[in-house]
């Protein structure tokens, strides 16, 4: 797998990452599924936005360093 590959790879997971973050978000903020549902609407909620954080942060400070590293090969 090239880089051009793993750079689309991740930035697949980064987006999707930040989409299911932001279903949380909306899920809390706009549908109030806590106040529907109790208790599993929290977990929901809950489960959105952590998952959704754990797939968009590493992938950012990969790309992060992959570009730092980029920037000093080209001078």
């Amino acid at each position: 797998m090239t880089q051009e590959h793993q750079i689309r790879w991740l930035k697949l997971i980064m987006f999707s990452g930040f989409a299911i973050f932001m279903l949380g978000h909306f899920l809390w903020a706009f549908a109030d599924l806590p106040q529907k549902m109790g208790v599993p609407g929290i977990l929901i909620v809950a489960g959105c936005c952590t998952f959704g954080l754990i797939l968009s942060l590493p992938t950012k400070i990969y790309l992060t360093i992959l570009l730092m590293r980029w920037e000093n090969n080209d001078e």
